[in-house]
Order: structure tokens, then sequence, then C-alpha cells
């Protein structure tokens, strides 16, 4: 095995440029959500699958999701597969296609859709989030297939449509299509630490509010004639970021270790400053550690909205955007140990396990009694201004990811 795997690694090193090629063709496809403003991931997962074939790959098949919204029709989901010595179970590595909209342009410094490279690292949209773990699974698979090397257990890659925004036509979908299996390892390289030393096995609960507050408009001179929904709107964010004083409890798997409550987006209201809004409309960021359920967590969201609607005369409504909550990867799942193994192995670095705040796809997949580890060596740029992927990084996730599908 030694020796074979020093072929595998001597390849993905000498790919490095082959990388850099791919990342930047990915980042030049704007692939957003309809929520976001844009078309889908179809173009993007066509570019995907063109490039594979030419290099390749020869099972590949498409688990596409209908929606009318998108030109095409659907949102793509592709799974590429190369056969391995033992089909007993299949070892998943599952990245996501779509990225977040590049926010404020003038905070950028390079053009966020033509990758740039400076000092070792790739910047763009999408390069980290998710495309370097699509990229490292991708020439990880690529180098079994140009040595000629069979994988110890069959090898599926999958390219999801959907994770920024819901995973409704995503890992959600696929989820309805028979794909896994109980005793499938499952790793998604979609969170870590630029070591490379943390594997992800737990989630906080994640919670999205939309809210929606009614009062009445009013002239600004004359705010007693109205009803003030901005001002509804402040003291309810207020009172719901708050709550962290009563889900108050410290689990030190995470960072932070504490539920978090996080007033976010906030839709304009009124056109004018001497105008005393009517209608508000402001989101909520809560990630929640699993020791709370989302329904004890959501009957106290209930009755702080009643108090406020009370106190300012106004009506509040709010619904769940996302709402998710799912149980822990067992420490000693054969995901984490094979994970473990191969940072040690190549790397001579160990592992240890962690939960995060931020949700992936692990956590449907846990729901479903799949267990599933998150792990990649990230900077953690993404969804920022400036996102830059570390080549190295990509690289040695290509190796250690090598190293995962050749243990027996």
């Amino acid at each position: 095995m030694a020796e074979t795997l020093d072929t595998l690694r001597s390849y993905i090193k000498q790919s490095r440029s082959a990388m850099i090629d791919l990342e930047s063709l990915l980042t030049s496809i704007k692939a957003l959500a309809p929520e976001s403003g844009g078309d889908g991931e179809s173009e993007k997962a066509a570019a995907l699958e063109k490039w594979l074939i030419e290099q390749g790959f020869k099972d590949i098949k498409h688990y596409d999701a209908p929606d009318a919204r998108v030109s095409s029709g659907v949102r793509p989901n592709i799974v590429a597969t190369i056969p391995g010595k033992s089909d007993d179970f299949t070892v998943w590595v599952m990245a996501h296609m779509d990225v977040v909209p590049v926010g404020e342009l003038s905070m950028w410094n390079t053009d966020p859709w033509t990758v740039v490279e400076k000092d070792g690292k790739l910047y763009g949209r999408g390069v980290e989030d998710n495309q370097q773990g699509l990229v490292s699974g991708v020439f990880a698979a690529l180098a079994f297939l140009k040595n000629g090397v069979t994988p110890a257990h069959t090898v599926k890659l999958l390219f999801m449509a959907d994770e920024e925004v819901g995973s409704k036509f995503g890992i959600q979908y696929l989820l309805t299509q028979d794909l896994f299996r109980k005793n499938d390892v499952i790793i998604i390289p979609d969170g870590g630490d630029p070591q490379g030393e943390t594997i992800e096995i737990a989630e906080k609960n994640i919670l999205w509010l939309r809210v929606h507050v009614k009062g009445k408009q009013s002239h600004g001179s004359l705010p007693n004639l109205g009803r003030n929904a901005f001002l509804a709107s402040c003291d309810l964010a207020l009172r719901l970021h708050d709550l962290e004083n009563v889900f108050n409890k410290h689990d030190a798997l995470f960072n932070p270790d504490y539920s978090t409550f996080s007033p976010t987006k906030c839709q304009a209201n009124v056109d004018s400053i001497n105008i005393i809004p009517g209608d508000g409309v402001f989101y909520m960021d809560c990630r929640i550690l699993p020791c709370y359920t989302l329904k004890e967590v959501m009957q106290e969201i209930d009755v702080r909205c009643k108090e406020i609607a009370k106190k300012h005369d106004v009506v509040i409504e709010y619904d769940t955007p996302q709402a998710e909550q799912s149980p822990a990867t067992p420490k000693d799942a054969p995901v984490v140990k094979m994970i473990a193994d191969a940072v040690k192995l190549v790397h001579g670095k160990t592992a240890r396990t962690v939960g995060i705040g931020g949700g992936t796809v692990g956590a449907y997949l846990r729901n479903k009694g799949y267990h599933a580890a998150v792990w990649s060596s990230l900077d953690e740029t993404c969804h920022q201004p400036n996102e830059y992927c570390v080549i190295d990084n990509m690289v040695a996730d290509a190796e250690t990811l090598a190293a995962i599908f050749l243990a027996e």
C-alpha cells in the first residue's frame, strides 16, 4: 500500500496547475440559487461533467431535481463512480456546486468571478466553499484512474445543488432516491481548520427566522397616529437575541461553545426619513446547542413575539426558512477512524472530533441514520469578501482522500 500511495500522491502533487485550472473554470460560472437572484447550477454542472468525461470518468449519472424557477427546469445532482475491489460499502465524497452571492462588491480586491492566484492562494467566490473540497475529491479519484489503481471500496463523488439555501433540491431530494446504505462512509469536505486536524461529527441545530411586523404608517411628526413597525422590530430583535441568556448551556465540543441568536438581514421599508414605517421584515440566524430541541426554542420565541406584539400594538407573523436539528455521528464511527488514520498516515497529525455552528448537508444525513463526517483543511473564508483557497491545502486534502480510498 505504501508504494501505491506514494504513486498516487506524486500524481496529485504534479496536478497542482490542473487543480488551479479546474478551480478557475468553476469560479467563472455563477451558480447562484433563484433565492439569490441566480439561475441555478446547470451551466456549472455541464462544464464540470464535460471536464470529467474528458479526463476519463466513465460512470456519471444524474439525479436532477425538478425546479420550474430556473431556465433548465432542474437543479442538477451528479454522481461519478469508480468501482472498487469491494462494493460492501461506498466511500462518498460530497461537495456542493452552488455558491453565495458576492455581497458588497467594493470590499473585494479582485473580480469575484475570476480566479486570481497570489501568495499561494486562489481568490474568488466559491474557491473555498465548496470548490476546494470538490476539486480535492476529483483529483484524489483521478489519481486512481490515471494510474490504473483500483480503490479498496467503491468511490462515489457527489456534486450537489442547493446547499447554500436549504438543500431542498440537493441532499434532501437525493435522500429520496435510495442512493445510500447505512454502512457507507460519507465524507463532506465542507468545513475544517487550517491544519486539517478537526473532524466535525456534530452540528448545532440551525433555525432561520423570517419575522414580519405589521403596524400602521404615519407622518414622522405624528408618531402617535402610527404604530412603528421598525421600533417593534428592533425591540423584538433584542428580545430574541436575549434568548442566549435562556438557552445558556455550554458545550466544549463547539466554537463558540454556546447557543447564538443573531439578528441579520433587514428588508427595506419606507423611502423617506419623515415616515413612520407601518411594515417591516427582519431575519434571525440561530445556532442552538443540540441539548435543546427546536420545539422548546420555538415555544419561547412565540411567547416573546406575543409580548412585543401587545406592547407595540402590532401584528407579528414569522416563519422558518430553515429549521434543522440532528444527532451526532459517533466518535468511533468507521468514517471518523478512516479520516483520522489517513490524516495520521499522510501528514503525521492527530485529528480530533469537534462540533460546529455552521450547517452542512451532514445534518440531513444524520437525521436519516447515516454516519457522516465533515473534514478538510480550510482557513474558513467562506461567504466573506476576498474568499480564498490555500493551494497547498487543496493538494494535501486530495492526498488524504486518496489514502482513504486505498484503506481496506
